[in-house]
Order: C-alpha cells, then sequence, then structure tokens
C-alpha cells in the first residue's frame, strides 16, 4: 500500500506529520513525498543547501522516494500546467491516501498547494487526456497542519507520535539554512512543539500530529476507534 504526502517546500511534511511519517514507515508502508517547490529562496538558504537537508531529512524519516515538482515558491498556484504534474505523480504511483496541507493558512503557497492537491486528486482519474500514466483516483485524502496556522480547528483525528517526536525533531534538525543550530530555540520550532504537545494531549499522550478530513471517515472494526 502507497501512501503520499504532499508537501508545499522542503520541511514541510517533517513539521506537518513527521512523526506519522516514521510511524507508518515502520509499520512497513511505502512512503512517497512530493515536495512542490525546492523552497528557495529564503535568506540562509540555497537550492543546493536545501538538496542537501532534505536528503539529510529523508533518510532519517525512512524516505526512499523523494520528488520534487520544481514548481515556482511564493508564486505557487492551483493552475492546470500544476495539476498535471501532479497528477501524473498520482497516477504513477497510484496511492491509497494522499496528505496534503491544511487549507486555512496565512502563507499563500500553503493555501494554493491544498486546493492544488484537491485538484490533482480529481484530474487522476481523467481519462482521453495528454497525461501519463492510467487513470487512477486515491481514495482517501487527508489534511495536516504545517506552520501560520490562523485557525485552532477541531481535527478528524490525531496520531500519536510520542514515540516519534525525538527523530521527528532530528530530521527538522537537517535544516539548518531554516532553523538554526539549536532548532529548540527557533520560534517556528516551539510552536511545533507546542502544538504536538497540545494534540498529544487531547488524546491523554504526550504528543500527536492532527489531521482533518472533507469526508466521513469510515470504520470496519470497532478498534480503529480506539
Amino acid at each position: 500500500m502507497n501512501f503520499m504526502a504532499i508537501g508545499t517546500h522542503p520541511d514541510d511534511v517533517e513539521i506537518g506529520m513527521g512523526g506519522t511519517l516514521i510511524a507508518m514507515r515502520e509499520e512497513g508502508y511505502e512512503l512517497i513525498v512530493v515536495d512542490l517547490t525546492d523552497g528557495e529562496p529564503t535568506p540562509y538558504g540555497s537550492k543546493e543547501i536545501r538538496a542537501k537537508e532534505t536528503k539529510e531529512a529523508s533518510q532519517i524519516l525512512g524516505i526512499k522516494k523523494r520528488i520534487n515538482l520544481g514548481l515556482k515558491n511564493r508564486y505557487l498556484e492551483d493552475n492546470i500546467t500544476s495539476r498535471k504534474l501532479l497528477a501524473e505523480q498520482i497516477r504513477k504511483y497510484k496511492p491509497e491516501i494522499i496528505f496534503a496541507p491544511y487549507w486555512i493558512d496565512a502563507h499563500p503557497d500553503h493555501i494554493a498547494a491544498s486546493y492544488l492537491c484537491d485538484a490533482a486528486r480529481f484530474y487522476g482519474k481523467l481519462t482521453k487526456t495528454d497525461m501519463k500514466g492510467e487513470p487512477f483516483y486515491t481514495p482517501r485524502i487527508y489534511y495536516y497542519c504545517v506552520s501560520h496556522l490562523r485557525l485552532n480547528s477541531a481535527p478528524s483525528f490525531i496520531f500519536n507520535i510520542t514515540g516519534e517526536m525525538e527523530q521527528k525533531l532530528a530530521s527538522l534538525q537537517c535544516y539548518h539554512s531554516q532553523f538554526g543550530s539549536n532548532i529548540k530555540e527557533h520560534p517556528g520550532i516551539s510552536w511545533v512543539i507546542r502544538a504536538n504537545s497540545y494534540w498529544g494531549g487531547l488524546i491523554k499522550k504526550d504528543y500527536g500530529e492532527a489531521f482533518t478530513s472533507k469526508e466521513c471517515i469510515g470504520v470496519k472494526r470497532i478498534g480503529d476507534l480506539l
């Protein structure tokens, strides 16, 4: 079973659902990460630095397949060209679940990415098209919280990452150009720790990652609710 996590910038999936990715990898699932942009320019980064940091973080998370679509940072749009590029990856890897950025955010790129993921999911099933690959419609899409969140939302479910939190922070430590040498002193990482602690507390665990669904979530076993 394939899962696809889509990030607007390198480090977004680490921030929003790094612990969940580690847990899924440990369960033996195949993880595919698609970064829509290279995240540059930033004050202390470059394309080469960011690529090296991303490779190191992916090794910690256990991600063997990570793709960068090369869309333009700061100018990301949900347009036809971008939809097709992302849909081709969906058609190629046929993920059972897509994880996308939450759609309410102060960062315009994160907002655009969320709607782009929705559209590309739909485009994945199109026939009579010039897109590569066979039609495929991903059954489920869930949205994770990155930074710049403006709404204290009620998650659809919270994934317990208490055992994965240390590795998650280690993956973020790889992004020196974004968070400096001591990540716990960076305000963005402080937000991650506080948010993960808050969400974990809601399920009586130390740390958690929140996910939201626009669609109803079905269960087959009562144990799935525990």
